[in-house]
C-alpha cells in the first residue's frame, strides 16, 4: 500500500442499508459528518440508502428486506441443517454482492471501506461473505464498525451456517482495523476470535449545543396529546422486548404527580408482539399512554390528513423527563440524546450503562431491573425541583462533552486513518 496522507481520501460506506430512521445509519452519518471535515470524501454502498444519486451506489440485494436475502436469513437461523439448495443460494449471492463491490471501489476510486456491522450482524450472510472475500483478494484497506454481535443475540445462535459465521461475522484479515462501540464487545470479539479492536463509543454534537425551541413546536405538546396539568415522560425509542417499556408504565403508575408517557416509535423490523404486550399492560393499569409514531419522524411535514409532523429533536426540549428502562442496549444512543438536550433520565442500569457510562460520573434516576419506592420518590424530586434538573443537565453536558463529542470521535479516527496509511510530516 504506497504511503498516504490521512486528507483527501475517498472513503466508501457499506451496510444493508443507509436511511434515516436506523441507529447505524444515524452514527455512519456523524462519522460521515467529521471525516468529511477532516477534508475527506465519502460515498455510499447499500441496499438501501437517502443520500445523493452521486454519492450512493444502490444494490438491491445488499438489503437484509430482499426477498431473497430474507428467505436464506429465515433457512438459516430456524435449523441446525443446511439444504444444499441454500448453499448454492447464498453462494450465487454472495458472487452478485462481490461483482458489484468491485464495481463500487472503480467507480468512486476509493482508497477506503468502513463497514457498517454488516460484519457483525448475519442479517445478510451473503454480503458478509461478499465483503470478506472481497477483503481477502484485493487486501484492500478496511475499517469494520460493529455495533453488535451475533452471538448477542439469541435468535442468531439456532442456526445452520457456523462456517459463514466463523469465516466472516467478523473476519480475521490482516487489513482490517476492527471498531467496537462498547469495552464488553472488544472483551468478547478477543476472547472468541482472537481479534483485537478499538473502542471508539457513540457520539453526540457536543461541541454545538440543540438551538431553542422554535414556533413550530409551540403546540407540540397538545398535539402529542399531553394536557398542560400533566407531566411529560418520554420514550424516545422503538417498541421492543428489549427496551423495557413494562418499567416506564410502572414509573408513571407509581407517580404521585398526573403524568402520561409518549412513545416515539413504533415495532419496527421486529414484529407487533411487544407492542400489543405494552398497550395491554398499560391498560390494564389505567396508565395513560401515548404512541405517537405517525407523528413523530425522522423530519418535520405534514399526516395525510393534514397533522403536523414533529423530528424527535423537537420533541425533546419539551419532555419533563426521558424513561430509558432497558435491559440491553448496545451503546445507548437515547442516554446521549437526552443528555444532549439537557433532560432530566430514568435509566435501567444495564450492563453497558454499569460498564462504560456510568463511571465516567454522570447524574441519572437510575434502578436495577425493577422500580422501586427510592426510584419513585426520585423522579418525584426532579420534577418538583427545576433547579435540581437544571443542574443534573448542566453537570451530565459537560461530561458529554468530554467524552462523547464529534471532537472526540476526531481524535479516535485520526488514528484509525493513521493506522491504516501512517502520517506524514506535515500531519
Amino acid at each position: 500500500m504506497p504511503h498516504r496522507s490521512i486528507t483527501g481520501l475517498r472513503i466508501g460506506f457499506v451496510s444493508t442499508r443507509f436511511d434515516s430512521t436506523d441507529g447505524v445509519t444515524l452514527e455512519t452519518m456523524k462519522w460521515h459528518k467529521v471525516l468529511t471535515r477532516l477534508g475527506n470524501e465519502c460515498f455510499f454502498f447499500a441496499g438501501a440508502c437517502e443520500c445523493p444519486d452521486d454519492r450512493a451506489f444502490v444494490v438491491p440485494e445488499a438489503h437484509f428486506r430482499h426477498p431473497e436475502i430474507r428467505a436464506i436469513y429465515e433457512e438459516s437461523f430456524s435449523r441446525r441443517e443446511r439444504a444444499p439448495e441454500t448453499t448454492r443460494k447464498i453462494h450465487l449471492l454472495r458472487d452478485h454482492l462481490k461483482e458489484h463491490l468491485y464495481a463500487y471501489v472503480r467507480t468512486f476510486d476509493l482508497d477506503l471501506l468502513i463497514v457498517e456491522n454488516a460484519l457483525a450482524i448475519p442479517l445478510n450472510l451473503p454480503l458478509g461473505l461478499a465483503l470478506t472475500e472481497f477483503i481477502a483478494e484485493t487486501g484492500f484497506p478496511v475499517i469494520a464498525h460493529h455495533h453488535d454481535f451475533f452471538w448477542e443475540r439469541k435468535r442468531f445462535l439456532t442456526n445452520c451456517v457456523w462456517d459463514y459465521l466463523n469465516m466472516a461475522f467478523p473476519p480475521h484479515l490482516p487489513t482490517v482495523q476492527h471498531v467496537v462501540i462498547n469495552s464488553s464487545a472488544a472483551n468478547q470479539l478477543s476472547l472468541r476470535t482472537g481479534i483485537s479492536a478499538a473502542l471508539i463509543p457513540n457520539v453526540m454534537d457536543f461541541d454545538n449545543p440543540p438551538p431553542p425551541p422554535d414556533e413550530y413546536t409551540a403546540n407540540l405538546r397538545a398535539d402529542l396529546g399531553v394536557a398542560p396539568d400533566e407531566y411529560f415522560f418520554l420514550q424516545p425509542t422503538r417498541v421492543v422486548r428489549r427496551k423495557g417499556i413494562e418499567h416506564a408504565i410502572e414509573l408513571v403508575k407509581r407517580m404521585r404527580l398526573k403524568a402520561r408517557l409518549v412513545i416515539s416509535h413504533a415495532s419496527g423490523d421486529e414484529g407487533h408482539e411487544y407492542e400489543q404486550r405494552v398497550r395491554a399492560f398499560a391498560e390494564m393499569l389505567g396508565v395513560p399512554v401515548n404512541f405517537e409514531a405517525e407523528i413523530i419522524r425522522e423530519r418535520r411535514g405534514r399526516t395525510p390528513d393534514g397533522r403536523k409532523v414533529y423530528a424527535l429533536w423537537d420533541v425533546y426540549p419539551h419532555a419533563d423527563i426521558v424513561t430509558y428502562p432497558s435491559l440491553l442496549e448496545g451503546f445507548g444512543n437515547a442516554f446521549l440524546e437526552a443528555i444532549y438536550f439537557r433532560r432530566p433520565i430514568v435509566v435501567n442500569n444495564y450492563t453497558i450503562y454499569a460498564i462504560d457510562i456510568k463511571p465516567k460520573g454522570f447524574r441519572a434516576i437510575e434502578f436495577d431491573g425493577y422500580i422501586t419506592e427510592q426510584t419513585v420518590e426520585e423522579v418525584c424530586s426532579v420534577l418538583e425541583n427545576p433547579s435540581l434538573a437544571e443542574e443534573m443537565a448542566e453537570h451530565n453536558y459537560a461530561l458529554g462533552k468530554r467524552y462523547y463529542s464529534f471532537t472526540a470521535l476526531e481524535h479516535n479516527l485520526r488514528t484509525l486513518l493513521y493506522a491504516c496509511f501512517g502520517t506524514r510530516e506535515e500531519e
